[in-house]
């Protein structure tokens, strides 16, 4: 007892005392995402077989990855790769490496000696080609590190001996994106040695010859790949690349086609023998003639390419262009003469067989069937067989590039053109509209004649507006040959405005050009289209009549060029030139003749400065915009000060701005005649649209008359402050009756609870 009351003595009455310390600094908390790491790591330990290890990677492919998880993800998916038997999970892994080294701020130069180490251990063919693949990505990332390109390089030029056309293929891929012509390539072997084995072009056109298809399509776009890269492509190569145009696979020859027209672009100077002659010619001329016997190739795709690559083949020579259009069969660069035309020629000379004598008809030299082409040119008859294409793809190919010939050759253009009218009929609606785009391109350099005309009229009754409106256009571009034509264009333009109404615009617009480009085809016809007589009056037409708008849009801008012209108008006319001048302007260009009447009959600017200042002290007259008329008054002034300016140009400033002044004046005034002034303000809150309309674009209007007119006078400037101050005055009022006004560039005013 006397125990435990002491220690209760103690517990009361002892005191500890402590030193005060520092405090200890408080402990942070960092939060971290799981790593990608470790959940792929775990995934794939649980992978009991390959479907299982591929089902957990494809999900792994669909997530991101950070920039500074990816270095422990590739190292954790190569542990798996050596640990894996299945062919088709290493090639996922090896995919996904590729995939990982795209990532954004990530350098995949550190993953590159684990991604070389892989290609010691690898058997599978397939895998093999996924890792040059990989390798090529990394490559891609990093254009400007040499030693990579060169550890690359090597790495491909090892694996092209492989015998899987995908393997060569990558390695052929690797040597186009990254191979260079001023770097030797190196084979390291047992010995550590380095061995020069040439260039990369040269090693790439070795396998121009490979037995694969797939392989030799993939030597010429790697040696395209060198091309596009800024490296000058040997002509020796040119032969290699000819020859493969006869190749039997398509592919081949459409990237034949490709090597063929750079070459021409590299070396278009450059001789070269023609095999079949003693003959010799310029190598984009031989190009050209090779090219163009493939747009007879047995398949489409190859023509198509054949045909476009044509167009852009401008330093051909006028000679062998002109070939493209006569398909005059040929051989060994000689016209082929008809059955016909050797018998008459026999006979004519008496050696005509008699059929006693064995063979006497025979031929004098003897002809090597290998050695003879019967288009031995290539060129001949080229955009014929491609305007006649069974494919409508060949076909506008075929169109496009007589444009772009045509368009550098103004002959070319001249002897084209039947063939790409004649396209204006093809069933194909793509190809008649392209042919049509074609003809309006090179326009400027052609003259069509009636026949070519009246084909190309026939386009007209087309049911397609697009094909409808492309030919107008093209009319508005088009030079003719003879008045005839315009009568004949009038006509058919008038049949089209007759059959579809709503090409008035359209049809109102292409005679206005026609008859600006030929004014003195156009004067002849005056009388008849016009209806005039020299003794007798002629019943005056009705101006509701679209077609007789267009005939007087026709002869109107027709008489701006030919000031004889107007002395063939009747009284009338010039009534309906005055109507339509005024009313459609943008179709009726101003003249300048005695018989015309207001402003542009005058030709000064005087009287539209006079009738600017009438109008303007007209209106000073009015002392209060609330008497009746005053208001319609300025909406008539408006209305004359903005037509004013449409048709002076030297007083569209002064007319602009006077007419947005009133305009001002006029908004104000109508904004004070609202209800809402007079009613209570529970009862007005519905009339207030008006008013703040008014406000607004009155604030719009002053800003835009002080800064977009210039030389405005110290006087003019305090005007407009002072009708932004009404305009401003009117929002405050609003604002205190309790209504929102928003206005550009200023805070919203809320109304009070």
């Amino acid at each position: 007892m006397a125990a435990h009351l002491k220690k209760r003595v103690y517990e009361e009455f002892s005191k500890v005392v402590q030193l005060p310390q520092e405090e200890a600094p408080a402990k942070k908390l960092r939060l971290t995402k799981p790593s990608k790491s470790a959940a792929l790591h775990i995934d794939l330990c649980k992978a009991s077989n390959p479907t299982d290890a591929l089902q957990y990677l494809l999900h792994f492919a669909r997530s991101s990855v950070e920039a500074e998880s990816v270095e422990g993800v590739v190292r954790i998916l190569l542990e798996h790769y050596y640990k894996e038997q299945d062919n088709s999970v290493r090639l996922k892994i090896a995919s996904l490496i590729g995939l990982l080294s795209k990532t954004q701020n990530f350098n995949p130069e550190s993953i590159l000696d684990d991604t070389l180490n892989t290609f010691n251990t690898e058997k599978s063919h397939q895998v093999l080609a996924q890792l040059l693949d990989t390798l090529l990505v990394i490559g891609t990332q990093l254009p400007e590190s040499l030693i990579v390109r060169h550890r690359l390089i090597e790495v491909a030029y090892k694996h092209l001996s492989d015998t899987y056309f995908g393997v060569r293929n990558k390695c052929l891929q690797l040597l186009g994106c990254l191979g260079n012509v001023d770097t030797p390539l190196n084979k390291d072997g047992q010995g550590l040695v380095p061995a020069v084995i040439g260039d990369a072009q040269s090693l790439i056109s070795d396998y121009f010859a490979d037995q694969d298809p797939r392989v030799r399509t993939a030597a010429i776009k790697a040696m395209l790949q060198l091309h596009e890269r800024g490296l000058k492509i040997q002509q020796t190569i040119y032969d290699q690349a000819c020859q493969l145009l006869c190749d039997d696979y398509e592919q081949v020859r459409s990237a034949a086609v490709q090597m063929v027209w750079v070459l021409s672009q590299l070396y278009p100077e450059s001789i070269v023998p023609i095999p079949s002659s003693n003959e010799q010619v310029r190598l984009v001329d031989d190009s050209f003639g090779k090219i163009s016997h493939m747009v007879s190739d047995g398949s489409w795709v190859v023509r198509v390419q054949a045909a476009k690559t044509l167009g852009n083949m401008l330093q051909v020579s006028p000679h062998f262009l002109e070939q493209t259009l006569d398909k005059k069969l040929m051989s060994d660069l000689r016209r082929k003469r008809t059955a016909h035309e050797r018998a008459k020629e026999l006979y004519a000379s008496g050696e005509f067989s008699s059929g006693r004598k064995w063979a006497d008809d025979a031929p004098k030299e003897k002809v090597d069937t290998s050695a003879v082409n019967l288009i031995a040119s290539g060129a001949c008859g080229a955009f014929v067989h491609g305007l006649e294409d069974e494919m409508y793809e060949v076909r506008i190919a075929a169109v496009d590039a007589l444009s772009a010939l045509a368009q550098s050759s103004a002959s070319f253009a001249e002897k084209c053109l039947d063939f790409l009218v004649d396209m204006f009929n093809d069933e194909i609606e793509e190809v008649r509209l392209q042919s049509i785009h074609v003809l309006r391109q090179i326009s400027t350099n052609i003259t069509l004649r009636e026949d070519q005309l009246d084909t190309v009229l026939a386009v007209l009754e087309d049911s397609s507006r697009d094909i409808r409106e492309a030919l107008h256009e093209l009319l508005c571009f088009t030079n003719v040959s003879t008045k005839e034509c315009i009568q004949l264009a009038l006509l058919e333009l008038l049949k089209n405005l007759t059959k579809y109404p709503t090409d008035r615009n359209s049809v109102w617009k292409c005679l206005k050009f026609l008859g600006c480009r030929h004014p003195t085809l156009v004067l002849p016809l005056v009388p008849e289209l016009l209806s005039t007589h020299p003794y007798f009056h002629t019943p005056e037409p009705d101006m509701d009549d679209p077609a007789y708008i267009a005939v007087l849009v026709l002869v109107f801008n027709a008489a701006q060029s030919c000031p004889t012209m107007t002395a063939l108008f009747s009284d009338h006319t010039f009534r309906h030139y005055t109507y339509l001048r005024d009313s459609l302007s943008h179709l009726v260009p101003p003249l300048r003749a005695p018989g015309v009447s207001g402003i542009e009959g005058s030709g000064s600017v005087e009287s539209a400065q006079l009738f600017l200042q009438q109008s303007l002290s007209r209106i000073s007259t009015i002392h209060n915009l609330q008497d009746p008329g005053a208001q319609d008054l300025l909406n008539f002034t408006i209305r004359d000060l903005q037509r004013l300016g449409e048709l002076q140009t030297e007083l569209a400033g002064a007319a602009d701005f006077s007419a947005t002044y009133l305009r001002c004046q006029l908004l104000l005034t109508k904004a004070l005649q609202e209800k809402l002034w007079t009613m209570a303000v529970p009862l007005c809150l519905k009339h207030n649209a008006m008013a703040t309309a008014a406000a607004k674009q009155m604030l719009e209007e002053t800003y835009k008359l002080e800064f977009l007119y210039s030389g405005l006078e110290n006087r003019q400037v305090a005007t407009i402050h002072h009708v932004r101050l009404q305009a401003k005055a009117l929002q405050l009022v609003l604002t205190a009756l309790g209504y929102t006004c928003t206005f550009p560039g200023e805070r919203t005013l809320c109304p009070g609870p």
